[in-house]
């Protein structure tokens, strides 16, 4: 396998100018809107509202001010899939049509996707969805084309600030622990990683330099894989189970019980 190759976005210089939206629709060939018109969703200047099969890019508009609006600050931030090292998606696939890649990102294979959405429900990131175009599931492929030809993503080669930089995943986190090193010292104390470490689902290869806390840029703060959960669901299934054959046994003795 190739070195594993990621995003790492600078939050802090994203101008919300939404370059890499229209470059990842551009490249991918995705529709500007999922029907109607492309309006305002009246949630700042958002009109892509979110990730889903026809946006792979979703820049987010975070607006925190004073009720007079004298004081505040924006966050923008711009979102797509995080390419898990360790990925629910893949994990609940019954069609193997998610793959990891030489790259070591996450692929959905469109040829091979039924449409059965679990992938969907599996993602903590809410980043995929069904593209009704084709009715599979979709989501960034981290430009997996342009990757195999040695290109970088539509969408970090179109930033004009460079808050989305691509490259390889051990020299984007050397980058980005300098930058939270610089923005401390320069007073942004609140400045941290989100996914860049093995604690967060294996690590991101998409990860994120914070201001603020995750649910702030509608992000989870501790996701996990649904191989966590399986364990208290198998018990209350078990639990489940027992409950039914005990009202079916009481309903069962009543029964025979009758004159």
């Amino acid at each position: 396998m190739a070195q594993a190759m990621g995003f790492f976005t600078d939050t802090t210089v994203c101008i919300g100018c939404k370059a890499c939206e229209v470059a990842c629709k551009e490249w991918n060939q995705l529709p500007a809107t999922n029907g109607g018109a492309n309006t305002l969703s009246g949630d700042s200047y958002d009109n892509t509202r979110r990730l889903d099969g026809i946006h792979w890019r979703h820049v987010r508009f975070v607006e925190q001010f004073t009720p007079d609006r004298s004081q505040g600050r924006w966050l923008l931030m711009s979102d797509v899939c995080k390419h898990c090292v360790q990925a629910g998606c893949l994990e609940v696939c019954p069609t193997g049509a998610i793959i990891r890649t030489e790259f070591d990102t996450v692929v959905i294979q469109s040829d091979v996707c039924n449409g059965c959405r679990d992938c969907i429900g599996a993602c903590p990131f809410g980043v995929i969805d069904i593209n009704p175009a084709s009715g599979t599931a979709q989501k960034c492929t981290l430009c997996y084309d342009r990757l195999q030809v040695g290109l970088e993503p539509a969408c970090s080669k179109a930033c004009p600030t460079d808050s989305i930089n691509f490259g390889p995943v051990a020299d984007l986190k050397k980058m980005a622990e300098a930058r939270v090193g610089r923005l401390h010292g320069q007073g942004e104390t609140r400045a941290y990683l989100y996914g860049a470490d093995e604690k967060m689902l294996g690590g991101l290869n998409s990860f994120f330099l914070l201001v603020d806390k995750p649910e702030v840029y509608h992000l989870p703060p501790d996701p996990k894989m649904p191989t966590r959960r399986l364990k208290s669901s198998t018990w209350l299934s078990v639990l489940g189970g027992v409950v039914v054959g005990l009202a079916g046994l009481v309903s069962f003795r009543t029964r025979g019980s009758r004159p």
